[in-house]
């Protein structure tokens, strides 16, 4: 079993990269329903904006135990992180610029 991304095979990081984006898709989704910022998710949870945005585009692994205090900002189970996103529109990242949070 590899233990580093480099010694797997391509097959295994499409689907690691696949479930990170979906895990982040997710997180961005229940975000947005709250209205609330990367930033105020990132100081509630005690990550930093810049992993929240890595982890919300797929481009960055969480430990197991940072998703607890993800869930926990967000109040919802830990494995309602896990479920797919409702809808892929709404989880693609804004690339226009800064636009306000709010409903």
């Amino acid at each position: 079993m590899p233990t580093r991304p480099h010694q797997s095979s391509e097959e295994q990081t499409l689907r690691w990269a696949e479930r990170r984006a979906a895990v982040g898709a997710r997180i961005r989704e229940l975000r947005l329903e709250q209205a609330l910022s990367q930033e105020a998710l990132a100081l509630e949870s005690g990550l930093s904006r810049n992993m929240i945005i890595g982890i919300e585009w797929g481009k960055k692994s969480v430990a197991y135990e940072r998703l607890w205090d993800i869930a926990d900002v967000l109040e919802v189970p830990v494995t309602e992180l896990l479920l797919p996103p409702d809808s892929s529109a709404k989880s693609a990242p804004y690339r226009g610029g800064r636009r306000p949070m709010g409903r």
